[in-house]
């Protein structure tokens, strides 16, 4: 299945600004007027923006050092086929999601298909560890790890010509489909659409508290797997997502909602509501860019328009936190899972380019596409020096930035 169609119709939205801002936005500028004012400072350059009538930009990142999108991806395949272990997996000790995670980029790339040795080897690893009941109840990462195989698995139906393996693979995915309802916090775990637990997901399922990240996880697998917009799994956690945006509305009765009230999503609303970006329930809990991303590529999955006042809040969010240099409200933490999400929610929107709240038209793919090649060692690898979520670890935060770049082409 291919994904939902994009939302929003493709159109600009600029509009003059008195002046500029110092962001990371790529667009096209005359020497002359780059040397008027318009001065790139080291990385960081002067994003598009419309003065004096006429819409000016220049590079974004160091210019001609920053590698290209095919460079990229040729770099990080060949790093994660280097660090695949024995036994087809990677950093199979931490979890075997890394390796589901790695074996969709590398299909996401289209460098590999399901006949690779690696390929292969890292399907058979992910095959293995799948429990009786479709889907990885032993491991403490249950939903997390059966989503992310599940859309492994997609792939590699989408891209095996035979048809034997696409009835294997489909089989698996109605199975793990299965699992991923059956430990949905909804009225078959005595959880009732009053609950603040109601219609999410958490890293063990049904046995520990519903977080947005797992729940936006489970929705984007059910959906890229087949299930449609409004599939009863989906708008039950659309209820869960709606709760964890700082926005008030007949969607949201969480107390702390209108505190804050800037239209970004917080991790979870369960048992009284937590931010990664801190505050609390009493003052207002933090909203953060990656969270906000995975909020808003949820709910479209789920349905919502662009007039639906909660993707509106998202978008509100998005305008006035628009950046590529860090995950807003986190600063450097947790920035590659930022990235990927970034680049699914996007992507859905359908917009090649995309406004903020200055004014300033962002093409978003070469933005990330720069992004990602400033930071990207030489080995081909990603690894983040604020080593939170796991992103210390190359294979898993090398698999988020080939799976950003995915969506960048």
């Amino acid at each position: 299945m291919t994904q939902p169609s994009p939302i929003f119709p493709s159109h600009s939205h600029s509009r003059p600004c008195c002046e500029g801002k110092l962001t990371t936005a790529p667009v096209q500028v005359s020497r002359r007027a780059a040397l008027g004012g318009l001065l790139v400072l080291g990385t960081a350059a002067w994003s598009g923006r419309t003065v004096g009538g006429t819409s000016i930009s220049i590079p974004y990142g160091r210019g001609d050092d920053v590698p290209s999108r095919e460079t990229q991806i040729t770099r990080a395949v060949a790093f994660l086929k280097s660090r695949q272990e024995a036994d087809g997996g990677w950093s199979s000790r931490r979890s075997v999601g890394i390796t589901a995670l790695a074996v969709t980029a590398l299909l996401r790339s289209r460098r590999l298909g399901p006949a690779d040795p690696t390929i292969v080897k890292g399907l058979a690893r992910l095959e293995a560890a799948l429990g009786p009941n479709g889907g990885f109840e032993e491991n403490g990462q249950a939903n997390y790890v059966t989503s992310i195989a599940l859309m492994a698995f997609h792939q590699a139906a989408q891209a095996d010509p035979n048809p034997e393996a696409k009835t294997r693979y489909d089989a698996l995915i109605r199975r793990g489909q299965d699992f991923l309802k059956g430990i949905q916090w909804t009225e078959g775990k005595n959880k009732t659409p009053e609950s603040d637990f109601y219609g999410g997901a958490g890293y063990r399922g049904d046995q520990s508290r519903p977080d947005l990240s797992n729940t936006a996880f489970m929705v984007e697998a059910l959906r890229e797997t087949g299930l449609p917009a409004d599939d009863p799994a989906l708008q039950k956690a659309l209820i869960f997502i709606s709760r964890c945006q700082n926005q008030p509305s007949e969607f949201n009765d969480q107390p702390w909602a209108g505190k804050v009230n800037d239209g970004g999503f917080i991790y979870t609303a369960a048992n009284g509501g937590e931010s990664k970006a801190g505050g609390d329930p009493a003052t207002g809990l933090r909203s953060y860019a990656g969270m906000t991303y995975a909020g808003l590529k949820s709910m479209i999955h789920a349905g919502l328009d662009r007039d639906d006042p909660r993707v509106q809040g998202a978008l509100r969010y998005i305008r006035n936190h628009y950046t590529l240099d860090e995950n807003p409200g986190l600063g450097q933490v947790g920035l590659y899972y930022y990235y990927h999400t970034f680049a699914k929610a996007m992507s859905l929107l359908g917009e090649p380019r995309f406004t903020d709240a200055q004014g300033v038209e962002h093409d978003w793919k070469a933005e990330l596409n720069a992004a990602l090649g400033r930071r990207q060692n030489p080995d081909g690898s990603w690894v983040n020096p604020a080593d939170r979520f796991m992103e210390g670890d190359p294979n898993l935060v090398t698999s988020y930035g080939l799976l950003a770049l995915a969506y960048t082409g």
